[in-house]
């Protein structure tokens, strides 16, 4: 098996790309501290990465990176609140039980009606699909939350255009 090896002429993209990914989460970061607010989700380093390492790509467009995440956040709240409302996946319940199945039941559904939804609206941005798992598994379930969301993403784009 070949090692992964870092050449001289990869380090200063990588440190470039780096800088950007990190540079777009950061803006959030303190708005996080300045707000109590959780405008930093796991999604988020995803499309950071999409948008500092290949921006050029049709995944990294604003249109799809805004729109990717409003299309995941929507099933995620609906297959929430049809299936799994109460429930929150860092308290999961015992094995085979009732609750265990509302969750899974939620996140399935969630990430199938996504896909298929971002396939349909050519809002294909897959780190979207995290985003709708958020929301699915009851870590951000409000229609408050939702929003914050969409005002993170938009965020994230926003401060990635000025990197541009």
């Amino acid at each position: 098996m070949d090692r992964p090896r870092l050449a001289p002429d990869r380090l200063g993209p990588a440190l470039r790309h780096g800088l950007h990914a990190g540079g777009l989460l950061a803006v959030l970061g303190v708005a996080v501290v300045a707000s109590g607010r959780p405008l930093l989700f796991p999604s988020l380093g995803p499309t950071a990465y999409v948008l500092a390492v290949h921006p050029d790509s049709p995944p990294a467009t604003p249109r799809r990176v805004l729109g990717g995440h409003a299309v995941g956040t929507v099933p995620g709240f609906l297959a929430y609140h049809l299936l799994a409302a109460g429930l929150v996946v860092t308290d999961p319940p015992t094995a085979f039980s009732a609750g265990s199945l509302r969750l899974a039941a939620s996140a399935t559904v969630a990430v199938a009606a996504t896909t298929a939804a971002m396939r349909a609206t050519d809002y294909r941005h897959a780190p979207a699909c995290a985003t709708t798992l958020i929301v699915a598994l009851g870590l951000m379930p409000t229609a408050t939350d939702a929003g914050l969301i969409l005002l993170a993403v938009g965020v994230v784009v926003a401060v990635d255009a000025l990197f541009s």
